[in-house]
This record gives C-alpha cells, sequence and structure tokens, in this order.
C-alpha cells in the first residue's frame, strides 16, 4: 500500500481525493481500512486538532503502524473493527475515505450501506478502486498476458472489477455521485510490479490453476525481467454525498 502511494500515480489521485473531500477543521473524518496508516496523516492536517479522525481496521498488524505513525496527533483514534460492522456512531461522520479496501470486502454494497448509516447529512465521502479486468501487461506473449488478467479478476482479486461499479454502488447506498474520474497507474519497474501486482505468486499460482501452460508462463515471467518493461491497470475515483 504504502508502495503503490509512492508512485507519481498514486500520489497524484491520492491528492485530488484528499483535495475533493473539502476537509474542514473540527469536522470528523473516516477512514474505512485505514491499513498502516497511508492517508491518515493528510486527515488529521485537514480536520485540524479541533477535529477528530478515525481510522478503522480489522488487522492488529496495520493498526499498530497506523498508532506508531500517528502517535504525535491524538486527535487520531485508532478502532478494531469490520467494515461491515463499522465501530462508528449513526450519523456521526462528516468526511469519509475508503481507498482499495471495496476489492477485498465480502460485500461492498453492504459496507457503502454501513458507510451512509455513519454519514451525516451532507458528509463527503472519497472512493478509490481499481478495476482489474483492465490490467495489461506488456509482452510477445499476448495470449499469456491475458490468462494472467483472466486469473487476476477470476481468482486473485474477490471483487476485481468494483473501480467501475463505485457510482452504481454509491447511489444504491443513498449517496449522490458528483464526480468519476479515472487514472491509469503505469509500472515500468518489473521488481516493484512484482511486489505490487503479485507477478510471480500469481503467475505460479496461475499455472497451478490451469490458466497457463507451465512452461510458457514460467518463460513469459522470467521475460518480463529482460527488458523494458511496462504494465498497467485503471484505478477509479468516485466522490460523493449523503
Amino acid at each position: 500500500m504504502t508502495q503503490v502511494a509512492a508512485l507519481a500515480a498514486g500520489r497524484s489521485y491520492k491528492e485530488t481525493l484528499l483535495e475533493a473531500l473539502d476537509l474542514r477543521p473540527g469536522q470528523t473524518a473516516l477512514d474505512v481500512g485505514c491499513g498502516p496508516g497511508t492517508d491518515l496523516g493528510g486527515l488529521a492536517a485537514g480536520v485540524g486538532e479541533s477535529g477528530r479522525v478515525i481510522g478503522v481496521d480489522q488487522d492488529p498488524a496495520m493498526l499498530a503502524e497506523a498508532a506508531n505513525r500517528m502517535a504525535d496527533r491524538p486527535w487520531v483514534e485508532l478502532r478494531d473493527g469490520d467494515a461491515h460492522a463499522l465501530p462508528v456512531a449513526d450519523g456521526s461522520v462528516d468526511r469519509a475515505h475508503i481507498d482499495r479496501v471495496l476489492m477485498h470486502v465480502a460485500d461492498p454494497a453492504e459496507v457503502l450501506a454501513e458507510l451512509r448509516r455513519v454519514a451525516r447529512p451532507g458528509c463527503v465521502i472519497g472512493l478509490a478502486e481499481p478495476d482489474w479486468d483492465t490490467l495489461v501487461v506488456d509482452s510477445d506473449d499476448l495470449e499469456t498476458s491475458r490468462a494472467f488478467t483472466r486469473y487476476t479478476t477470476e481468482v486473485a482479486v474477490r471483487n476485481a472489477t468494483i473501480g467501475r461499479r463505485l457510482p452504481r454502488l454509491a447511489e444504491a447506498a443513498g449517496f449522490t455521485v458528483d464526480a468519476v474520474t479515472a487514472t491509469t497507474p503505469v509500472f515500468r519497474d518489473a521488481g516493484l510490479a512484482d511486489k505490487i501486482l503479485g507477478l510471480g505468486r500469481n503467475t505460479r499460482r496461475a499455472i497451478d490453476a490451469g490458466y497457463m501452460d507451465e512452461s510458457r508462463g514460467r518463460a513469459w515471467f522470467a521475460s518480463l525481467s529482460e527488458g523494458p518493461f511496462v504494465a498497467s491497470s485503471t484505478l477509479f475515483t468516485v466522490v460523493a454525498r449523503a
């Protein structure tokens, strides 16, 4: 998560999403699936010491890292909880943020319904999710590249096309969608892409699952580090209000 945030495209969409939230001093901001606290600092700066930031995650290691990062900002409160049953009171949040979390959850619609429950009237929410169906990896072996994308969307990621579905799901949950944008992070470093996209891990799993021929799959993965590397996928961001 931190590595994606450090990419130029990652910094760009995060800055745009934070600006769209229009944070004000004294507000209560919620980060659902806050992870290691990558975005908590920006939220904390926006609401100031007179406000409050609530970060929710169910991974103890992530919460511990977030607590360490936010130790000097006592107005940031971390809560152990499930996004499907947020440990947050009804109508208590002025701003809310979900970044690359809905692709992992069991029921994105239920999470957005929970977000609507905790939102005050006029609450602004910012959502960012990838659409893994748009994942492309450059290779002369186009068939194997496409097989890798199929494996990613059909097996590796629980809600692989959540990005494109965000506006529809947000409106179904009772929000009014104000803006929809799409960006395309481009990976030029095969080693970094391996860490973020799981190229090596998922190639092995795709072979085991029958999505790729073993010899071609291994040769495809080996070839990615031999020359100029390019991979990309589309990231959708949505800004909506209660």
